[in-house]
């Protein structure tokens, strides 16, 4: 049996004595009301254990994909532009592919690199898919006053360099890129190229996001605050538009699939490389008894409030006035 209190295990069972010692004293002192004081102690007893989340080890069948996963994530400010599934901004989608590809890839290494005006790793390769989900769950985009234009392939040296250190610290792991964008190239010359990767990389996909009509664009800055106003260009709304040639470059730079996203289409994904390994395995779990604890917890609450409704009950029918006829003479 083990324990994951919800307090801290001393607090409780101090509390808890307490009131057992209540409930002890009044089941000696009122004989007359021996069951409802046993019921209360029984009650208290198993808030208790409640209280303590009782549980029993044991083990659950788990599947490990032997493969290192990076995602690159564009966060410039048209990964906001208002064309996803309506007028919902594009992260949106890059936020539910990715918890479809993690989903996909059970055991797998995920790491992930945004870029806008530069690259950065956010997440290096990790099985902690809660810290990579939280991450991409409060991304945003680069502040727009800071914005100078950005390149699509401004993360190829970065992801170059993720995955050779990668390849040499575990060489039996296959490696997989998936690229989010919507390939617009807002910089000076000419994008730099994936190609260098192409050999560390066994699959994956370059994912495009927007419409060829566009979505306009909110303001970003480095506060807390909600979407800014609308970007404008010369008094009218600036749109973003999907570039999908430049996300076929990329595609083919990386020898991996192109597919443009949205969100009335399923997401394909690849299967995990040949060379990658499957395997089963068991991880220690524990087996939650609480719920247990809550039904009895329940039935016992359920039996006090049914001896209280007929003490009242009992009682107004004691106070209510006879009804009839006057005084006879």
């Amino acid at each position: 049996m083990t324990f994951q209190p919800v307090l801290p295990a001393a607090i409780v069972v101090i509390v808890v004595l307490l009131f057992v010692a209540l409930a002890v004293w009044s089941l000696v002192r009122r004989p007359d009301a021996r069951a409802a004081w046993a019921v209360r102690l029984a009650l208290v007893v198993a808030c208790g254990a409640l209280l303590l989340r009782p549980g029993v080890p044991g083990t659950s069948e788990t599947l490990t994909t032997e493969v290192d996963i990076l995602l690159v994530v564009d966060t410039t400010a048209s990964i906001v532009a208002e064309d996803w599934d309506g007028d919902s901004p594009r992260i949106e989608g890059v936020r539910a592919d990715v918890q479809r590809i993690v989903n996909e890839y059970p055991g797998a290494r995920f790491g992930l690199i945004t870029f806008d005006s530069d690259a950065v790793v956010r997440v290096p390769l990790t099985t902690d898919t809660t810290a990579l989900v939280t991450s991409l769950s409060v991304l945003r985009p680069e502040v727009t006053a800071n914005s100078r234009g950005s390149s699509v392939g401004i993360a190829a040296p970065v992801v170059q360099q993720t995955l050779q250190a990668a390849a040499s610290v575990r060489p039996d792991r296959a490696r997989m890129v998936f690229y989010f964008g919507d390939g617009e190239q807002t910089g000076s010359g000419e994008p730099e190229s994936f190609a260098g990767s192409a050999s560390e990389v066994s699959g994956g996909a370059v994912l495009g996001y927007g419409t060829a009509e566009g979505g306009p664009m909110r303001t970003t800055t480095a506060g807390v605050d909600g979407p800014g106003s609308y970007i404008e260009y010369e008094g009218e709304r600036a749109l973003s538009v999907i570039d999908p040639a430049n996300l076929e470059r990329i595609a083919d730079q990386l020898g991996v699939a192109y597919q443009e996203r949205s969100a009335d289409t399923r997401l394909e994904l690849p299967p995990p490389p040949t060379t990658a390994t499957t395997a089963q395995g068991t991880t220690e779990s524990i087996v939650d008894l609480t719920w247990i604890v809550a039904l009895v917890v329940a039935a016992l609450l359920a039996l006090e409030l049914a001896r209280v409704t007929a003490l009242m009950a009992s009682a107004a029918s004691v106070r209510r006035p006879r009804t009839g006829g006057g005084e006879r003479s």
